[in-house]
């Protein structure tokens, strides 16, 4: 079974690469930065906005329920986050789409854990808590890091690429599935539309 699993990851990790280069745009396509960025945050605070006032977000079933070992060796459980609107993000060290979230995941969690937002990133990493440990100091991650198991991916119902990620409201219903990067703001927006 480790090797099925060993193999899927493998797998994943070929679509993660091609996921990646997908969302990548050629240099002559992109737009000056400095002159697109004051309409992108003003683009993006309206899209928080209107997704607050309400979410449609369609409910696509009950989380399962699950306990998984953090990275410093103690534990935590869906339970622990009752009540919290939860993102569960099922990633790697070794995959360049889920590097390139993470730096929004650490915005957003900084910025809406006080209105009950958790990121929790499962890490699919065979080599190890250490890798994921050093990995987390690097990019300086501020919320839980636990370490991804065959139960906890069957639970969710199969990852076949990652990051592969998962939005849960307060009630503990899955509200959005996404496989693949989004950009941050368009997935700030379904957040806060939940908070």
């Amino acid at each position: 079974m480790k090797n099925d699993f060993t193999k899927r990851l493998m797998g994943i990790g070929a679509v993660a690469v091609m996921l990646f280069a997908a969302a990548c745009k050629p240099a002559d396509s992109l737009t000056d930065a400095t002159s697109a960025e004051p309409a992108a945050k003003a683009s993006a605070g309206a899209a928080v906005a209107k997704a607050q006032a309400e979410s449609d977000l369609p409910v696509l079933g009950k989380a399962p329920a699950w306990t998984l070992t953090k990275i410093d060796g103690s534990t935590l459980s869906s339970a622990d986050l009752k009540g919290k609107v939860v993102v569960i993000d099922f990633w790697a060290t070794w995959c360049p789409p889920c590097r390139a979230e993470i730096p929004g995941y650490v915005e957003m969690q900084k910025a809406h854990e006080a209105a009950g937002l958790v990121i929790v990133g499962v890490s699919l990493d065979q080599k190890g808590p250490p890798v994921v440990r050093s990995f987390a100091q690097e990019y300086a991650i501020n919320y839980p890091l636990v370490m991804g198991d065959d139960k906890m991916v069957a639970a969710f119902g199969g990852v076949e690429a990652i990051p592969t990620t998962f939005l849960i409201d307060r009630d503990g219903q899955v509200r959005h599935r996404k496989v693949g990067m989004m950009e941050k703001d368009e997935y700030e927006a379904l957040i806060a539309s939940l908070l």
